[in-house]
């Protein structure tokens, strides 16, 4: 048996790590001898057990349904995202978790109606996802519920690194757009690009080709961010 390294032991010695708790326990613990609320947007079941989501603490104890109308209540982003799902990409619930966290309008879902939730923590729960069975049906859809409202269409924008495609360092994002996100690897369907009326890449500086799509797509959410609510 080999003799363990200086560093294991070094690990070894440090102990295991504390991690503060996540969330709330039942509302009798965190509040005593005081009643729970009667406002109907709480849940009675997580002020009984407590409420361990991942939900900011204004929303703690609320039900689902209470926490999405009041999203939409406050007002969503004039921005949606797109991901296309040929590949069942596991970075598609990163992308969902995103887009909640920066409060996209909408998400949606190209391709099969099936996808990989596991990265979204649940967070598809509070956000607007819709599914549409190819590119251009979305595109259709969309243009449709422009001229429904009188808006014009958002503008489309691509994120990939392809011949044409221009810097994000210095776009400038359109308030309402429609951001399209492919798979990891391949990208964007020519289609999708095709369809785009930017393209735009993230710079990269290392030896790798691409950051992965979810990381992508936070960068690009965020630049919105940056352009439009960091101002406000």
């Amino acid at each position: 048996m080999h003799e363990p390294s200086e560093f294991t032991k070094l690990v070894a010695a440090s102990g295991e790590p504390e991690f503060r708790e996540v969330g709330v326990g039942p509302w009798s613990q965190e509040h005593p001898g005081e009643p729970e609320p009667t406002d109907p947007r709480y849940d009675p079941e997580l002020l009984c057990d407590g409420d361990r989501r991942n939900v900011m603490d204004r929303y703690r104890y609320w039900s689902v349904e209470a926490i999405k109308a009041d999203l939409d209540a406050r007002g969503r982003h004039p921005f949606e995202v797109a991901i296309e799902n040929w590949t069942h990409d596991f970075n598609i619930g990163s992308i969902v978790r995103t887009a909640n966290a920066f409060t996209a309008n909408r998400v949606h879902i190209v391709g099969p109606h099936k996808w990989n939730r596991k990265g979204a923590l649940m967070t598809e729960l509070y956000q607007h996802v819709e599914h549409h069975p190819s590119i251009d049906a979305l595109i259709d859809d969309v243009r449709c519920e422009s001229d429904d409202a009188g808006l014009p269409m958002p503008r489309i924008i691509a994120l990939d690194i392809v011949p044409g495609a221009v810097p994000i360092e210095t776009y400038e994002f359109p308030e309402r757009c429609l951001m399209l996100f492919g798979a990891e690897g391949p990208g964007l369907t020519k289609k999708a690009l095709d369809l785009a009326d930017d393209v735009v890449y993230i710079s990269q500086f290392g030896s790798v080709r691409s950051i992965n799509a979810g990381a992508a797509a936070a960068v690009a959410m965020h630049a919105w961010i940056q352009q439009h609510a960091a101002r406000a």
